[in-house]
């Protein structure tokens, strides 16, 4: 039917990109994996320790690298050859994958590894995230910027959906190791995938020359950009305290709903199915606008408050498909929004920031999840994710949307590309 056809040209507009078609493949394999780790590795500290808080630990351990060096990591990212880098980092978190199974496999893993482990995955992604963001940019034109960036949001949480099924049936069936084991192979993907992109169809710029400054550059030019400053302050909040599922939804699972590794696979499933059909709807959206990530927000931390105190495991499933509804739509406009404000050689220092915002804030909310949930209720961990998400979003409404700043960002827009501005403090 027509208007059938019309939503699948939109939504998988990017896709008819060659070569961003060979990287969707490729990471939609190597996430799964990803996500069947994330499982195993909440599942691997619970069993070694026993404690809610030693999860938090960990986790903070993995992002604290993207805290500390984020920004710094944004300027490498800048001055290199984004495929390059990618297929360098990758290759080297299988090899950390695979190291950890082994261990898992030969009954010699203790938690003093795990740290260790955790550490060095964290200092690799400080380049490999800002890298992957960045790297959209060239393989899609500016009209399919949006669209890409979503359909990403989407795979990353359709694999979501495969991932922690497969590691419930795996740890409960042949063990927790094989879970790390496929996960590294599944790295090979990526790789593969890069290296058979046609170089001559990438919007390659040359890459930004080593100076000195360019860190302080590149938060003099946040700051000096109201959207692009703003959306980091908001995100790294919610990033801070809503985006430690690692942490509060195994912790729900086992000590609120008396649960194992499937009942959090489920919850993790459920969030990923919403998250894909949510997905699916920010990928078919023209405009895009301050107002809606506030709106957006503010949904997502309704829901996530809602889910907390669900009286069922069934009901608190049944809330985590809105939560991942709602979470792919805040991301994605989010990312879009930052991307879309930034000149071409600022990108990386800017996704850097974003990193650090929403991935590395887990070293400082993991521990305190953690330590909520182990203490207070699996409950209370997930709910005060929810909570600062609400009075975040309510903050932003005043920041985002004020004077002039409210207008609405056309896809086809044009990525700037002018001389970074003059900077005022």
């Amino acid at each position: 039917m027509p208007a059938i056809k019309e939503f699948g040209h939109k939504t998988f507009a990017s896709l008819k990109i060659r070569n961003y078609r060979l990287y969707f493949i490729g990471r939609g394999i190597s996430m799964c994996g990803s996500w069947m780790q994330v499982v195993a590795l909440g599942w691997l500290v619970l069993q070694l320790s026993g404690s809610g808080s030693q999860l938090g630990i960990v986790l903070a351990l993995q992002f604290l690298p993207q805290l500390l060096f984020g920004p710094w990591g944004g300027v490498i990212v800048d001055r290199f050859n984004k495929r390059s880098l990618i297929a360098w980092t990758q290759g080297i978190l299988g090899v950390f994958a695979i190291g950890i199974s082994i261990l898992i496999f030969t009954d010699t893993i203790q938690m003093w590894m795990v740290y260790i482990i955790a550490l060095a995955h964290g200092a690799i992604r400080v380049f490999d995230d800002p890298a992957r963001q960045t790297f959209v940019s060239e393989m899609v034109d500016e009209a399919h910027l949006k669209n890409a960036v979503s359909l990403n949001a989407t795979e990353n949480n359709l694999a979501r959906v495969a991932g922690p099924s497969i590691a419930g049936v795996l740890i409960a069936s042949i063990g927790i190791a094989f879970c790390f084991l496929i996960n590294g192979i599944s790295y090979i993907a990526v790789v593969a995938m890069l290296f058979m992109m046609r170089k001559e169809e990438l919007r390659t710029e040359l890459p930004v020359e080593k100076k000195s400054g360019q860190l302080t550059e590149g938060f003099r030019y946040v700051m000096a950009t109201p959207v692009i400053r703003n959306t980091l302050l908001m995100m790294a909040f919610i990033g801070t305290f809503a985006y430690e599922f690692q942490v509060s939804l195994p912790i729900l699972a086992k000590s609120t709903f008396n649960g194992d590794a499937a009942s959090y696979a489920a919850l993790m499933t459920a969030m990923g199915v919403g998250a894909g059909l949510g997905g699916l709807y920010a990928a078919g959206r023209h405009k895009i606008a301050p107002h809606h990530l506030v709106i957006f927000a503010m949904l997502f931390g309704i829901s996530i408050v809602a889910t907390a105190f669900m009286p069922t495991l069934q009901l608190a499933i049944f809330g985590m498909f809105f939560v991942g509804a709602f979470s792919v739509n805040l991301l994605s406009l989010g990312q879009t929004m930052v991307q879309l404000e930034s000149v071409y050689e600022m990108r990386g220092r800017v996704m850097g920031l974003w990193s650090a915002a929403m991935v590395g804030s887990t070293s400082i909310g993991g521990p305190i999840i953690g330590f909520i949930g182990e203490h207070a209720g699996g409950r209370w961990g997930l709910a005060l994710g929810g909570l600062v998400t609400i009075l975040t979003a309510g903050y932003a409404a005043f920041t985002l949307l004020k004077d002039d700043i409210l207008q609405i960002i056309p896809e086809s827009v044009q990525l700037r590309t002018e001389s970074t501005p003059d900077v005022k403090l």
